[in-house]
């Protein structure tokens, strides 16, 4: 008869092979000591929730900055990048990608120096921000219509251990909990025709290190660094020395010293040096069993993610270190939801995974409708949108009229009912030419619906504040 020790054996065999089956001393010696055989996993369940968004955004800052060979690379640190164009299917680095308004990213090395952002004059009238989101995924600061208003400026972002002053000029500084941060930047574009004032636009956002703004020498350069290679089947095999290498760049706050001493206590940290395939065949069972559950857990959480409202999950995840104050879980979730996800003030989320009446959203079985009756549009001061995604990959879907999403500018494009009411059509086949205006294309399977209110109104109606706000988004209804 197996013991549970022996499936922990058998188990450890399945997921690793040939010279990973090894056992180092040093990791064994730091194993040995836990005071019983499941404490590891319970380690390695905490610290995959804790680490996940971690090692998402490290996928995501090696892709697109880092690895040039990538057909996702987009420029070198401190480089801004000008995507004139909105996500298609063919976007596949980051889950539930937005498709409304064309990007601009700069990934930032702030080790030397800090960097300063310099954004145009908009029109008030375009919707833009720049979201500010570090290794931690945490939202530092925003500059943009809401934040900071339609003017130009020149803002800073420094490192946290910066410890220098504001030079003349510059209207704001953001400091980043990580060396290493993202500045995202989304600009309205209101339809294809539009597109020429969108990149008049981009070519008014500047990335640039403090010495160049300053007109000053630079100082001394950090260290190379060497990135360790990254996708989806290396980050599952190798999570925790991905985590043990961005850990370095991730000063410890208040909120984490407890997860931190215990990451430690498995080698895992600045100074540590985290090897799976070092470790004996019980402790990679254990390690492994924790990050299955974690992954559960994860899971779980980002499926029911704040109130239920007609099928749709209503929720403000997303936030600054405040906002998380160590909810890890909820972290983790958010960045599984849709990884860099703006705070509730600046866009509202909510997101359905089945109709009405509770049951699946499944393109092959069924056809919807979304309604909103007359004068119950989703109450944005900018823009909304509905957007479909395939429900298992959380990626846009291929479809043979390139729409990935119905929102508030095709509106005059749109036919409503007599009654003032606004339908979407939400199938895999085309509803009929009479209809087609109105469609969102759906998978030919599992859906997954994401619902974008930018700028949500504060006053009635409103989302706000989420799942308790006067206006609540309409469910999803199957039709014969």
């Amino acid at each position: 008869m197996l013991t549970k020790r022996d499936l922990l054996r058998t188990a450890a065999l399945g997921a690793v092979a040939g010279p990973a089956l090894g056992s180092g001393p040093a990791l064994a010696e730091l194993f040995s000591g836990r005071p019983g055989f499941f404490k590891a996993k319970d380690i390695a369940e905490a610290g995959f929730i804790y680490g996940l968004p971690i090692v998402m955004n490290y996928g995501v800052m090696y892709e697109f900055a880092v690895d040039r060979t990538s057909p996702q690379f987009k420029a070198p640190f401190n480089q801004i990048h000008n995507e004139a164009r909105v996500f298609t299917w063919q976007d596949t680095t980051v889950v539930t990608p937005n498709s409304d308004t064309p990007y601009s990213d700069v990934w930032m090395d702030l080790r030397a120096e800090p960097m300063v952002l310099s954004v145009p004059a908009v029109d008030p009238k375009r919707y833009y921000s720049v979201q500010l989101c570090d290794g931690n995924t945490y939202n530092f600061g925003y500059i943009g219509t809401r934040a900071t208003g339609s003017d130009s400026g020149d803002y800073m972002v420094v490192g946290p251990h910066w410890t220098g002053t504001r030079p003349p000029g510059i209207r704001g500084v953001f400091r980043s909990t990580t060396q290493f941060a993202l500045a995202l930047f989304r600009t309205q574009l209101f339809n294809a025709a539009d597109i020429d004032k969108v990149k008049a636009v981009q070519a008014g956002y500047r990335a640039q290190p403090l010495s160049a703004y300053l007109k000053q020498p630079a100082p001394p350069a950090a260290p190379a660094i060497d990135f360790p290679k990254i996708d989806k089947e290396l980050a599952k095999r190798n999570f925790f020395e991905f985590l043990d290498f961005a850990l370095q760049f991730a000063p410890l706050s208040p909120d984490e010293v407890w997860i931190r001493e215990q990451l430690a206590r498995i080698g895992i940290g600045p100074g540590k040096s985290f090897s799976f395939r070092d470790l004996s065949l019980e402790d990679k069972a254990e390690v492994l069993l924790g990050m299955a559950e974690g992954q559960r857990k994860v899971e779980e959480a980002a499926k029911t993610l704040g109130k239920d409202i007609n099928g749709w999950r209503v929720a403000a995840p997303f936030g600054d270190a405040v906002h998380f104050h160590g909810d890890w879980l909820l972290r983790a979730a958010a960045a599984q939801a849709g990884i860099y996800g703006n705070d509730a003030i600046e866009a509202m989320y909510p997101g359905a995974r089945v109709d009405a009446d509770g049951q699946a959203l499944d393109g092959a079985k069924n056809a919807y409708t979304l309604t909103f009756p007359a004068g119950r549009l989703p109450p944005a001061d900018a823009f909304w949108s509905v957007t479909m995604y395939d429900a298992k990959t959380q990626l846009l879907i291929r479809n043979p009229i390139d729409r990935y999403l119905v929102n508030s500018p095709m509106l005059a494009g749109l036919k409503k009912s007599q009654d003032g009411s606004l339908t979407l059509y939400i199938q895999n086949k085309s509803p009929g030419a009479d209809k087609e205006s109105n469609w969102l294309p759906a998978p030919d399977g599992p859906m997954y619906i994401v619902m974008r209110i930018y700028l949500p109104r504060t006053t009635p109606p409103s989302i706000l504040p989420a799942g308790e706000g006067t206006w609540q988004p309409p469910g999803i209804k199957r039709v014969a």
